[in-house]
């Protein structure tokens, strides 16, 4: 349930209708926009009558939400949500670059990486110290050495940190080090994690499952933002389908559509989505012109030697190209490559 409140309404009145909705068992969470104040109430109440909350005083309207994702909803916020991190916003007019390698796998490595992508005009890098891998026997991070390096190697450079947390043990061990939680495609219905991030003041960018729907995703964002964190970032990385000569399928229409639905700002992966290095830069400025916020890319300056995922990381060189052409095509929507 929305209950919009009237431009005139007084902060006072709002917290009465708060306390009302508490009182009927509901949870209320504000979005104080430019004009009015919006607040979602969040209960299974299916018979509930909204015209006990009509009637009170400021109230301007009140209405059931049908989205089973309730805070996620545009009906929730019109406006989209902007998330700053340091000097870097998301949902904004700039699309922001996340760069870095898929794993961090010593100083001298994790350094040159960070050198390469600030000296390209990124602000973001990214690098995993837990890696979640499908076989137990691949290399499964540096867990707190490679978060002390991904932490030295962005203060350095003056960059912001997102590097993945894998179960809520981590959690706090994690939110040492990082200014961004990334939650993989393998926790996006890890519930007990979600709820666990939720806590915490700190953005999480959270992954589309393989095989999840976009109603699915936003389910799962709906987890962290009932839990008290209203700071989520979308990310779409490919889904599996019965197509086998790429890692997996780019669903670019995600793009749109979660902005259609949804005022979280939402991100591209071309690097996991299709998994071959020749292949990520098309993709990537396909991201760019289908309006994504932030495009992540794999970047390695020694992709024969990686100890994850080496074929779809991008050489120096191609990267620094293809920011420049990614600069281009935002400019042409009007927007700017943060």
């Amino acid at each position: 349930m929305i209950v919009v409140m009237k431009k005139s309404a007084t902060e006072k009145q709002a917290e009465e209708v708060i306390k009302q909705l508490g009182e009927y068992g509901f949870s209320a969470h504000v979005s104080a926009g430019a004009e009015q104040t919006v607040i979602g109430a969040i209960g299974v109440r299916p018979d509930f009558d909204i015209r006990k909350i009509k009637i009170m005083d400021g109230v301007g309207d009140v209405f059931k939400v049908t989205e089973p994702f309730k805070l996620a909803s545009r009906s929730f916020r019109k406006e989209n949500t902007l998330i700053k991190v340091k000097d870097v916003t998301f949902g904004g007019n700039e699309v922001i670059a996340i760069s870095g390698p898929c794993a961090i796998e010593n100083e001298e490595q994790v350094f040159a990486i960070a050198e390469i992508v600030s000296s390209a005009g990124v602000r973001v890098l990214r690098g995993g110290a837990f890696k979640p891998r499908s076989s137990p026997y691949a290399f499964q991070g540096l867990g707190e050495e490679g978060l002390k390096l991904i932490r030295a190697a962005a203060d350095r450079y003056d960059l912001v940190v997102v590097t993945e947390v894998l179960e809520s043990a981590q959690v706090d061990l994690v939110n040492t080090y990082t200014d961004i939680f990334q939650v993989g495609a393998r926790n996006m219905q890890n519930f007990p994690l979600l709820k666990e991030l939720g806590k915490f003041k700190k953005p999480v960018l959270l992954k589309r499952g393989f095989s999840a729907t976009i109603e699915e995703l936003l389910m799962s964002a709906e987890y962290i933002l009932a839990s008290g964190n209203p700071d989520v970032i979308l990310c779409e990385r490919g889904i599996r389908t019965f197509e086998t000569y790429t890692r997996n399928t780019f669903d670019l229409s995600a793009i749109p559509v979660v902005q259609g639905r949804s005022h979280l700002p939402i991100i591209a992966d071309p690097s996991h989505a299709v998994g071959l290095r020749q292949l990520v830069p098309a993709m990537a400025r396909a991201a760019a012109a289908s309006g994504a916020d932030g495009i992540m890319l794999e970047v390695h300056h020694e992709p024969k030697k990686a100890l994850s995922d080496g074929p779809q990381a991008l050489l120096p060189g191609q990267f620094r190209e293809l920011m420049e052409q990614l600069r281009s095509i935002v400019s042409v929507l009007g927007r700017r490559l943060a």
